[in-house]
């Protein structure tokens, strides 16, 4: 029986406008351990996504964080799921797409964002006990 999104979707939704700064963004990200925010921009009523790369990209061509606006480094050509999709489904449109992460929408409202690392975990049948150490990354 396939997995659904719903089954592994965060539903930690971290919602912005478009006029935080990259550094208000970030911390923001930070604070609540999520790699992605919804930008909502009321004025177009409009949802778009600022990834920590998209962040990352910013700070590695040089601009300041706190000049920049959430608004020119948002994704806005966005590929949406809904909480039924299989995980195999979002990996798919994920893969094709070249990103990372996927807004969940349950009729106009997001209700959650799927990352790769959520259906990694999902797939995962390693459970690895909470007094086991686990080795460091090579």
């Amino acid at each position: 029986m396939p997995e659904h999104v719903h089954h592994a979707m965060s539903t930690v939704v971290l919602t912005i406008g478009p006029a935080h700064t990259l550094r208000q963004a970030a911390q923001l990200m930070s604070a609540r351990r999520v790699g992605a925010a919804v930008v909502l921009d009321p004025d177009t009523s409009g949802l778009g996504i600022l990834t920590e790369r998209d962040i990352l990209d910013s700070l590695g061509a040089g601009q300041d964080p706190d000049r920049e606006r959430a608004h020119d480094h948002t994704t806005t050509d966005v590929v949406f799921a809904t909480p039924d999709w299989t995980l195999d489904a979002a990996a798919q449109a994920m893969t094709r797409g070249g990103f990372r992460h996927l807004i969940v929408l349950d009729g106009p409202e997001p209700v959650g964002v799927l990352s790769v690392r959520d259906i990694v975990r999902n797939w995962s049948n390693t459970k690895v006990p909470s007094n086991t150490k686990v080795p460091a990354a090579l």
